[in-house]
């Protein structure tokens, strides 16, 4: 079978696992600048892919034009007029073999999400490195005929910030933190009383730059600023492009668990994170980061961890397990990176 010279890329979402496909596109199409590579995803995703030669992103209406098995099928038509060779499916739900369905007589590969050995993790018949969700998407290409070395990456200038962005770097002579103190699950949160002493502890010598989403964040956020200098919130204030541009302009993030250190990663900016009930074991270490840039939960008080792969299942009297983690920790290995 020959090599395919068009493949179609499939992933929807979450925000973080997009943000993991880039650095490895990147790879893929460093290392075989021949290939096309079409991105199936959601349209606010399209950020992303903007810097990457050879990649076209495709945005699924999966609210409305693309909905249900009918939608799906309109959009495999829509897809099969552009001469798709190949189909990574990167996402590997029902969504997307559906897909697979109406892409009969072409060649697709799906992502090993790695059932049983995260299963084994995460009832702790075995802790130990799984592996990355990076190298998971690698193996698909692998498959398709394209070995892709993350060894040697490759990662986007700095952005140029503009006047309307600017302003969130108070002051020029310090260095800038970005900090996102939210996850999905409060399992994976580090206690908001905690982050606030790490922020009072870099507030006089660093810019701090808080991230998040949603009202309830947004409203948060906002009012932690107010209480110390050189402390600003960009949250709810910026569309995802504008956001990126200052990611790109950080010295270190620091992050829990969640798709704001994969987006950090993805641009090649130093990323500190916390981990809660969640484990970096599970494979979801953010891009290219040293595993002492992960700081993890207290297992000895907290023996079961990680207790599931997205922090959406615990024990109770886990809840809070990344208070374990301490704030001279976190200000340590901060000013270690920054």
């Amino acid at each position: 079978m020959p090599k395919p010279q068009h493949i179609l890329v499939i992933r929807f979402s979450a925000m973080g696992d997009v943000a993991m496909t880039v650095n490895v596109l990147r790879a893929l199409i460093t290392q075989h600048p021949q290939l096309k590579i079409t991105i199936l995803t959601r349209a606010f995703f399209k950020p992303f892919f903007k810097d990457l030669k050879n990649v076209e992103v495709y945005a699924a209406d999966l609210k409305d034009k693309h909905k249900g098995i009918f939608g799906l099928y309109k959009l495999a038509k829509e897809l099969k007029a552009l001469n798709i060779d190949a189909v990574a499916d990167l996402h590997n739900v029902l969504r997307s073999k559906i897909l697979k369905f109406f892409f009969f007589g072409t060649q697709v590969v799906q992502l090993d999400k790695g059932r049983t050995e995260k299963k084994a993790l995460t009832t702790g018949k075995q802790f130990q490195q799984l592996k990355t969700t990076h190298q998971r998407y690698a193996d698909v290409f692998k498959t398709l005929g394209f070995l892709v070395d993350l060894a040697n990456p490759t990662f986007p200038k700095q952005k140029q910030l503009n006047q309307k962005l600017n302003i969130f770097f108070s002051n020029k002579e310090f260095k800038t933190i970005g900090m996102a103190p939210f996850a999905a699950h409060k399992s994976k949160m580090y206690p908001l009383v905690q982050m606030e002493e790490v922020i009072s502890q870099f507030s006089k010598t660093h810019n701090i730059i808080l991230f998040g989403g949603g009202k309830k964040e947004i409203t948060v956020l906002k009012q932690i600023a107010t209480k110390f200098k050189n402390v600003v919130s960009i949250a709810g204030q910026l569309n995802l492009e504008d956001e990126l541009q200052v990611i790109s302009n950080l010295d270190v993030m620091l992050s829990m668990d969640s798709g704001n250190a994969h987006i950090a990663a993805m641009l090649g900016k130093k990323v500190i994170t916390i981990w809660g009930v969640t484990h970096p074991y599970a494979g979801f270490t953010p891009f290219n980061q040293p595993l002492d840039y992960a700081l993890v939960a207290d297992r000895k008080a907290y023996p079961l961890i990680p207790t599931s792969i997205y922090g959406n299942k615990f024990p109770e009297g886990y809840e809070n397990a990344a208070s374990s983690v301490s704030v001279a920790t976190v200000v340590s290995k901060v000013r270690e990176v920054c």
